[in-house]
């Protein structure tokens, strides 16, 4: 799968492009503000249906803009598909596929499978739990539907049982009826949950492993860790166990909202121990696991994305990266940097068909 070409309108600093892609290797260059990331955002906005970065749709229009358009082409197992999604300000967003509108954006997730690496994935180091959650369940959303919709009627259950916490610490009731429903909803949704991530992350490891190892050289060990309160006993016990504690405090305290991820270096806490070039590892090798393991399960080769992909690593790490992505492993590439020369340079050592794109001033131009 590959996407063939992209016409922006009004996203973010790009009031208009109109850009034909190679099905290879893509490189945008440009000065660091001048967009390149934007393009980025938009290819992936057409996966998800969502910024990578603003979760607020709104903020993707151009300044004193009302609307941003963003389409396009695509070659999916040898047809042609298009994707439209329109957005007005204080309107619904439409998102279409061959010009028919989905009932639900949901519909959509997996259709084009994309991987996206980053600066900003830092944070999945660095921040709290709940964004490695949303790592995990938008990796395994990618190719197994069900999950995704047992996610959905879990969280509108936990938000229930908040709701009724709050309720019956308010007005003093102990009628334990309704919270009996809705730790029989939360239990058989977060036992499928838990077991769909726990075998994800059990697949992900050698692979996770085997890339890291390949990028620094095999210098360290590194290794991920899933936590979660399943792995202590039936959640429905547990739940029932801490009713008293949820009620004082006014939330579900036990349930596969509290999951986390472990990221070790040599044993220890990533975030603690690494360097910034071992984050930078350990971030990319986890990004291009993902990548193997969507396509391993629904068959097509993701779309990957690579933003600003060079910096903090040292030179033997850069070259082992772009050796390995000029396997063929992997299909279309787009990679951002601010020096058109020493990309050349490097792409040119892939063997792989390119295209070379300058980004100024939110512009986008074929370059020679």
């Amino acid at each position: 799968m590959y996407i063939k070409h992209l016409n922006l309108v009004n996203f973010k600093n790009i009031a208009q492009a109109d850009i034909q892609f190679s099905k290879g290797i893509n490189c945008l260059v440009g000065h660091n503000g001048a967009g390149k990331t934007n393009v980025l955002d938009a290819i992936y906005y057409m996966s998800f249906c969502k910024s990578y970065f603003n979760s607020v749709d709104s903020l993707n229009i151009l300044h004193d803009q009302e609307f941003f358009v963003v389409q396009g082409q695509y070659n999916r197992l040898e047809e042609d598909e298009q994707i439209y999604c329109g957005l007005k300000k204080g309107q619904k967003k439409h998102f279409k596929r061959n010009k028919k509108e989905y009932g639900k954006l949901a519909e959509h997730i997996g259709f084009l499978p994309l991987v996206m690496i980053s600066p900003s994935d830092e944070q999945l180091i660095n921040d709290g739990s709940d964004l490695r959650r949303k790592y995990i369940d938008g990796v395994i959303a990618q190719y197994d539907k069900p999950y995704l919709d047992d996610l959905m009627r879990y969280n509108r259950s936990l938000l229930q049982r908040n709701a009724s916490l709050k309720q019956m610490r308010e007005s003093g009731s102990r009628d334990m009826s309704m919270l009996q429903l809705w730790d029989e909803q939360l239990s058989g949704l977060g036992h499928k949950i838990f077991e769909k991530r726990e075998a994800f992350i059990k697949e992900l490891i050698p692979v996770f492993q085997k890339y890291y190892a390949y990028i620094s050289v095999g210098n360290e060990a590194i290794n991920l860790e899933y936590r979660s309160h399943l792995q202590d006993g039936k959640l429905i016990d547990q739940l029932k166990e801490n009713r008293s504690r949820d009620l004082a405090i006014g939330y579900t305290t036990k349930g596969i909202h509290k999951d986390d991820l472990d990221m070790l270096l040599s044993a220890y806490p990533i975030k603690k121990m690494a360097s910034q070039g071992q984050k930078k590892t350990f971030l990319i090798a986890l990004k291009l696991a993902q990548y193997e393991f969507v396509h391993r399960h629904n068959g097509i080769k993701p779309i990957l994305l690579l933003d600003d992909i060079f910096d903090k690593l040292d030179d033997q790490r850069s070259s082992q990266l772009l050796q390995l992505v000029s396997e063929d492993v992997f299909n279309q590439i787009f990679i951002t940097h601010t020096k058109a020369e020493y990309l050349l340079e490097i792409i040119k050592t892939t063997g792989k068909d390119f295209k070379m794109l300058n980004v100024e001033h939110g512009g986008v131009q074929e370059m020679d």
